[in-house]
């Protein structure tokens, strides 16, 4: 939706959908109510007692209001009834509602005696509607069984002054308490079902993003471990290249200069191409808004293999080639199988020690299955490998995003040298 949003805004005035009034004049109007709601909310979290106190003695003064101002004296039964009386009745069935959240049922245990005395009595004074607030917040707050004695404490006074004064027929009477009692019940229930769908909103949206931040925390672990593979792959391969070369043109340094100075061409050009690949990598680490965006340059793939070779046997390796079936690997599993077959070369760049030879072996399958095998004729052993490297398992977390095996180590004896065996299934059908 943002993005139509922002396309709609680079369009030209003309171009953009009309907006219907009732659009744009509820929709701020909406936005508005919401802030005020929450700013109201916020502030009586931080504040309940003021809140509390503000609303217990806006109700008392009503309540003493209609004792001074003689309103009572409209509806009641004993026009003669005590002011101390009517006093002590108005307060009690009013202040209680200072408590009323943190413990709602108490607060109408505690009205009772002014609620039954003020039926009994027959000054039917209008503060005793106020136990329906009480009510309403049991039906918010607390266990919904609690409502059936809070109906049967709140109808007793009704029965009472019923029975005493007679006035009124019973079912009216009882009928229109039995009403109020539900309204406030029911309208208890909708704001506490309210409140539990928001929580659960809240509380879903909490997850969700604490989902996000972890699997962006994942992404960014796969990520980095992948540019270290390659940074990995790109540099220690060339770097033992141009160790190679640099050893050759040495020795031939003394007996001809003119392969010496051989050597010293391919390191350069071995070290133009390092700087170039690493320099392509890191670009794509920069922002999106830099003033130099990053060059778009393919990733290696078996047509670069003859390249690879060439480079490897200039550095003084002999590498021997066999290629069987037709290469039709899609990009991903080329890339797996060349950074395979580089990091395998490199090794015995490394620890074949001289006069080391290898051998290369590729079948091609059907459906993207591939076979390479990569020996050599070296002396290394797994103890002249370091432990701590990332090739061996670099090659592996490549091997593994195919569902593919790699298997590295020596030549069964008597043969001497080092062994790697890649294979990747068939690709399977999506």
């Amino acid at each position: 939706m943002n993005l139509v949003a922002n396309d709609d805004q680079k369009k030209p005035a003309a171009e953009r959908p009309a907006e219907r009034p009732s659009e744009r004049s509820a929709e701020p109007l909406t936005q508005y109510m919401q802030r005020l709601n929450q700013r109201v909310r916020a502030f009586d979290r931080r504040h309940p007692l003021l809140w509390d106190l503000h609303f217990t003695g806006f109700w008392t003064t009503a309540a003493l209001i209609d004792y001074v101002g003689g309103g009572w004296r409209s509806i009641t039964h004993n026009p003669d009834a005590p002011g101390r009386l009517l006093l002590v009745l108005s307060l009690g069935l009013s202040v209680p509602l200072l408590w009323r959240r943190t413990h709602p049922a108490a607060v109408l245990l505690a009205m009772a005696p002014f609620a039954l005395v003020n039926a009994w009595s027959g000054a039917v004074l209008q503060a005793a509607l106020l136990q329906l607030v009480a009510v309403y917040h049991i039906a918010l707050r607390l266990p919904l069984r609690n409502l059936w004695w809070a109906a049967a404490l709140m109808l007793t006074p009704v029965v009472i002054s019923t029975a005493r004064y007679g006035e009124g027929d019973w079912n009216q009477q009882i009928g229109s308490q039995l009403t109020s009692i539900v309204v406030a019940v029911l309208i208890g229930i909708t704001v506490r079902t309210r409140q539990n769908y928001t929580e659960a909103l809240e509380d879903r949206a909490h997850r969700l993003e604490i989902e996000r931040d972890q699997q962006a925390r994942l992404a960014a672990a796969a990520e980095r471990a992948r540019i270290a593979r390659e940074m990995h792959d790109i540099i220690g391969h060339n770097l033992s290249v141009i160790t190679g070369l640099a050893d050759g043109g040495k020795y031939a340094a003394t007996k001809s200069p003119e392969r010496a100075s051989q050597a010293l061409d391919a390191i350069a050009t071995t070290s133009r191409q390092a700087l170039g690949e690493l320099r392509r990598l890191l670009d794509v680490l920069k922002d999106e808004g830099s003033a130099h965006p990053a060059e778009l340059t393919p990733q290696p793939a078996l047509a670069d293999l003859d390249r690879l070779i060439n480079g490897v046997r200039n550095a003084g390796l002999p590498v021997h080639t066999t290629v069987e079936g037709h290469a039709t690997l899609p990009p991903g599993r080329q890339l797996t199988v060349y950074r395979v077959i580089q990091e395998a070369l490199t090794n015995t760049l490394k620890h074949a020690g001289p006069d080391a030879a290898s051998e290369i072996t590729i079948t091609y399958g059907d459906q993207g299955a591939v076979t390479a095998t990569i020996t050599d004729t070296g002396r290394g052993t797994p103890t002249t490998i370091p432990s701590d490297g990332r090739g061996l398992p670099g090659m592996r977390e490549r091997t593994a995003l195919y569902g593919g095996t790699l298997e590295a180590g020596p030549r069964p004896h008597p043969e001497q040298g080092w062994r790697v065996h890649l294979h990747l299934p068939e690709e399977t059908p999506q």
